[in-house]
């Protein structure tokens, strides 16, 4: 059976005598899960496309007047940008630039101030990019702050020579943020970007899944609260908004999920309340302290609750692995184990978090991702011993990726999101 692979929706062109097609893949390991993460350079034209698709939710009032699909376009006319970002391709023998290596994508207009919103595997390590307007109207864009956890980046606009400064805020259109927590099942989306460079393409689709979780390229951390679509996206649309209804953003999109076929109908975007909460404190800070509890855990299934004589009828994930010194490990928290006949003993089983109940691993890391920050407390309901009990916990921020990022024995070749500027001084995850 063929392994499924979630792809960040970039495109590569590479200016040179030949299109090369180049896919990078990155196993992404817990102890439950393996996830290919590969990035796709550029394709000759001969070579398959990949379709990916991404949704958000809609506001259920979205569809109660809903606009035509004509009207929507034009509503975001000049809301939707294209990104290009360029970075030198290095000859391992000669150790010396090349070429350059063109990245494409999309990216939406996020206030008067002049920021842009896009992805962050869009902008990689680029420290300066281009923003070309549908109309034509092309500036520079300084990247102030990108995420590695939540994949989002924010770019600040500066004039160009046919623009004056004066001109630029009534020229800039943002475009309107929804409520995506009311995003259902079936919601008419529609999606716009530059797919592989064509610039002002919609495409639309339905919303066919929500809460999902999108690993990232290291540290075994993931995006969550995605939303999963069927509207056809490609490669180039990472960053460009996905739409409701009414023209107003529901969500980012990101990537897709792509087995032997290269469409398979399902792709996925951030929502735009995690766009909402994230955004404003990477304009202030450079970074976001997103929520670590310290732990590795998975669904529990009927064998394993058989195997430890747990009740079958027990819902709720199993704790696996504990950091040492974080959170979960201070909170008294206990993890799995294996004895010598390599049976594994489960460690504690958690119900509840906050009173909410947990059913699957997607339940808790949504809850926390999308209602905590670094600091905040949390009360888990575990099941040990026979017995229910309340442990609390309080949040610290997650580690910096940087160690990740540092001590490869290659660099990857493909450009993985930028760390957050000024991460916090945090211990690095106890191997």
């Amino acid at each position: 059976m063929n392994n499924p692979h979630v792809i960040p929706m970039r495109k590569r062109f590479a200016f040179a005598t030949a299109i090369l097609f180049v896919v990078a893949i990155i196993m992404v390991t817990d102890t439950f899960n393996t996830v290919i993460l590969p990035s796709t350079a550029v394709v000759a034209q001969t070579q398959p496309i990949n379709t990916i698709s991404s949704s958000r939710g809609t506001n259920s009032s979205s569809s109660s007047n809903p606009l035509t699909l004509n009207s929507i376009f034009k509503q975001v006319d000049n809301s939707v940008v294209q990104i290009t970002s360029k970075a030198p391709t290095t000859s391992n023998s000669s150790n010396q630039s090349s070429s350059n290596v063109t990245t494409l994508g999309s990216g939406f207009v996020y206030d008067k101030q002049g920021h842009i919103v896009t992805n962050g595997h869009v902008v990689g390590d680029a420290k300066a990019v281009d923003v070309t307007f549908p109309d034509g109207n092309r500036y520079t864009a300084k990247v102030l702050a990108s995420d590695i956890y939540s994949d989002i980046a924010i770019l600040q606009i500066s004039q160009n020579s046919s623009q004056p400064q004066r001109q630029l805020s009534s020229y800039l259109k943002p475009i309107v943020l929804a409520n995506s927590s009311n995003l259902e099942v079936g919601d008419t989306v529609i999606a716009i970007g530059n797919p592989f460079g064509l610039s002002d393409a919609m495409t639309t689709g339905i919303v066919s899944g929500i809460g999902r979780s999108i690993p990232i390229s290291v540290g075994g951390f993931s995006i969550p609260n995605a939303i999963q679509t069927d509207a056809a996206v490609n490669p180039g649309n990472s960053g460009g908004p996905l739409l409701n209804t009414r023209g107003e953003l529901i969500g980012m999109n990101t990537a897709i999920l792509s087995g032997k076929n290269p469409f398979s109908g399902i792709g996925f975007a951030i929502p735009s309340n995690t766009i909402t909460k994230i955004v404003p404190i990477l304009l202030e800070k450079g970074y976001y302290p997103h929520p670590y509890l310290g732990l590795i855990f998975a669904t529990l299934t009927s064998d394993l609750a058989h195997d430890n004589g747990i009740p079958l009828n027990l819902k709720g994930v199993y704790v696996d692995r504990i950091t040492e010194n974080g959170p979960a490990d201070k909170a008294g928290i206990h993890g799995s184990t294996t004895d010598q006949y390599l049976k594994k003993h489960l460690g504690d089983i958690i119900m509840a978090v906050d009173g909410h109940n947990i059913t699957k691993r997607d339940d808790l890391i949504n809850y926390v991702g999308q209602h905590k920050i670094a600091g905040n407390n949390i009360t888990l309901t575990v099941y040990r011993n026979g017995h229910p009990m309340d442990l609390k916990v309080t949040l610290s921020a997650r580690p910096s990726l940087i160690p990740f990022l540092i001590t490869r024995s290659a660099p990857p070749s493909f450009a993985i999101p930028h760390p957050p500027t000024r991460p916090p001084t945090i211990p690095t995850p106890h191997p």
